[in-house]
């Protein structure tokens, strides 16, 4: 899947799960830089990103991811 693809797609997950339709993920995107990404709407973005891209990410991956770049390269390597 190319990267372009995923990066539309994830920004519209995120838009949705964070109700802000100015947000715009990149690779180097991280909690830190979308006001209300704490650890409970992390959950609902990961849930929302695997029925999305119908993947399933594994705890370990979740837990290793340090921003959407990394969760990109997943995405693209599943899809």
């Amino acid at each position: 899947m190319a990267q372009q693809n995923i990066n539309e797609r994830l920004n519209e997950v995120f838009r949705n799960v964070f109700d802000d339709d100015d947000i715009e993920v990149n690779r180097e995107t991280t909690a830190d830089d979308i006001e209300d990404w704490d650890s409970l709407e992390h959950i609902r973005l990961i849930g929302a990103v695997e029925r999305e891209f119908g993947v399933k990410f594994t705890m370990k991956e979740v837990s290793a991811m340090k921003n959407v770049g990394e969760m990109m390269d997943i995405i693209a390597e599943r899809g």
